[in-house]
């Protein structure tokens, strides 16, 4: 799914979108991983066990952010060595990534799966309902950016 570029390259429109997608997806789980795992210290990636394997589950988890970062690093470096790039495209990505990750985390994580809540607090409902409704705003932002970059593909 190429399209012509403003420049001598074209527009790989499939990997501007995986590459953001994977940056976003690994960088909104890094900033996870220290402000709530590590700074805050409000929840483990696991928390169904011991403290000692709350914090193996989450070295396993940055170490899984930060292979998504550089993984998504490689291909925007790919798209810029070919002249690529789409910086609207790959931002779409990003949204995607980041709004997505946020809302497998509140739903599937916190709520079915019940590895961790985002706080032990006696009403965790309002920290629920910030955490989804903000993962929602920022995916619904990536789709409706992933819309626009697919409409302006016509014009090429």
């Amino acid at each position: 799914m190429a399209i012509k570029s403003g420049g001598s390259g074209r527009v790989d429109m499939s990997r501007n979108f995986w590459s953001g997608f994977l940056f976003g997806l690994g960088l909104i789980a890094f900033v996870d991983e220290v402000i709530f795992h590590q700074l805050l210290r409000w929840h483990h990636f696991y928390d169904k066990s011991t403290t000692d394997v709350g914090l193996i589950s989450d070295g396993l988890f940055h170490a899984f952010s930060w292979f998504a970062t550089i993984a998504g690093l490689f291909m925007f470096a790919d798209l810029r060595r070919r002249h690529s790039y789409w910086f609207k495209r790959w931002l779409a990505g990003i949204l995607v990534g980041v709004g997505g990750f946020q809302l497998y985390d509140g739903i599937i994580q916190h709520k079915i799966m019940r590895l961790h809540q985002i706080r032990y607090v006696e009403n965790v409902y309002l920290y629920d309902i910030v955490w989804n409704v903000v993962a929602a705003v920022i995916l619904l932002a990536g789709i409706e950016l992933m819309r626009r970059t697919n409409k302006l593909k016509r014009y090429y």
